[in-house]
């Protein structure tokens, strides 16, 4: 910038660069190459109020001293995930997923991916690999994402399945992986069974019937394939609020609901995040999914919080709250919020100052109660 914007010549422009970390000579030499910068500028003909905003940007990396080769290679990378992200954007966040990359929480990438256009599966048996893996427009999760499943079935499922072809039904599953009755009921009630077509209460009978008591090892060779047992049992139902709790649980996010399904209240907002541009300057009520939080100080030590939020719709929205709103209304973890507060415009941008602001009940789980 300062060869080609003030005509410096390289030796001089150097100087002045590693000036700006600390290491000059002399300040006085240093102070002197500023001028230089000036004067060179405005030689060229640049308008003294933009040679003084252009100074204004170089000197900002003062005491940073950016090596030009890193801020290259920084650039590059940039603009290939920029690029990535635009035109494979299915691919990119499945990547993000697998790398564990990202300053967000798993669920957010998820979402991402959604919004993308990608149907999300939950793992299955018969479609997942250890990661995330993209067929089309189809995802599956994979095994790696389920707590409590053990490092070697996270591996041995799918390699089983691509040595020997796809798992027939529960008791193949069962003799093929050879996997114990805790390890089966885990990938029951994440869904990774539903190939079988029965529920999970169901598969969770079988799984008892052929590994609660069994006498000898499931992995015994056999002399013939026998078939698996069928048994007339009463009607066993799963409700999808069920499977929410068990994917909350084994996944840390429910993918069949999503967690404005679990709420008490079927009230959503009377704005959404894409509206908030015509309501600046109204007190609204909005319901959001908590997404990140950053805390700052003021100058008299007084905490206040800028928060980042989802709408019912799937869309961003941010809050800033004051210190005279946050001692009363503490954020509260993960989950809905209920946010009442004012629509302010900023650099174009909306956003809601919050007034009020409190955690949302969610339904029970069915199984507990």
């Amino acid at each position: 910038v300062c060869m080609h914007f003030a005509g410096m010549d390289g030796a001089d422009a150097d100087i002045l660069r590693r000036g700006m970390s600390g290491k000059y000579r002399s300040r006085v030499e240093f102070d002197r190459l500023v001028d230089r910068f000036f004067e060179g500028a405005l030689r060229l003909g640049r308008p003294e109020e933009t040679v003084k905003e252009v100074w204004r940007q170089v000197s900002s990396f003062a005491g940073y001293s950016f090596s030009k080769a890193h801020s290259a290679s920084f650039a590059v990378e940039s603009y290939q995930s920029l690029f990535l992200k635009t035109y494979y954007p299915i691919e990119f966040m499945v990547a993000v997923l697998n790398n564990y990359g990202g300053f967000y929480t798993r669920w957010l990438y998820v979402h991402e991916l959604q919004k993308a256009g990608a149907k999300v599966h939950l793992p299955c048996v018969n479609h997942s690999d250890d990661v995330v893996n993209v067929k089309g427009k189809d995802c599956w999760l994979g095994f790696v994402g389920i707590q409590g499943l053990e490092n070697k079935l996270i591996s041995l499922i799918p390699e089983e399945r691509k040595l020997n072809g796809a798992y027939h039904n529960l008791e193949d599953f069962v003799k093929r992986t050879v996997i114990n009755l805790e390890q089966a009921i885990i990938l029951i009630r994440v869904g990774a069974l539903r190939f079988t077509g029965k529920n999970k209460k169901e598969l969770l009978w079988d799984v008892h019937t052929l590994l609660g008591n069994k006498v000898k090892p499931l992995n015994e060779a056999e002399l013939f394939q026998v078939e698996a047992k069928h048994y007339e049992l009463p009607e066993l139902t799963t409700t999808a609020l069920e499977d929410a709790y068990h994917e909350l649980e084994l996944l840390g996010y429910p993918l069949s609901l999503s967690m404005f399904d679990l709420l008490k209240t079927g009230f959503r907002g009377n704005v959404m995040a894409r509206q908030m541009n015509d309501y600046v300057g109204t007190v609204v009520r909005m319901v959001g999914l908590y997404v990140c939080e950053k805390t700052v100080h003021t100058k008299n030590n007084k905490k206040m919080w800028f928060g980042t939020f989802l709408d019912v719709k799937g869309d961003f929205f941010d809050t800033v709250h004051f210190p005279d709103s946050t001692s009363g209304y503490p954020f509260r973890g993960a989950g809905c919020y209920l946010i009442e507060g004012k629509v302010v415009e900023d650099f174009g941008y909306a956003g809601l100052e919050v007034r009020r602001f409190a955690k949302l009940e969610i339904k029970g789980n069915p199984v507990m109660e």
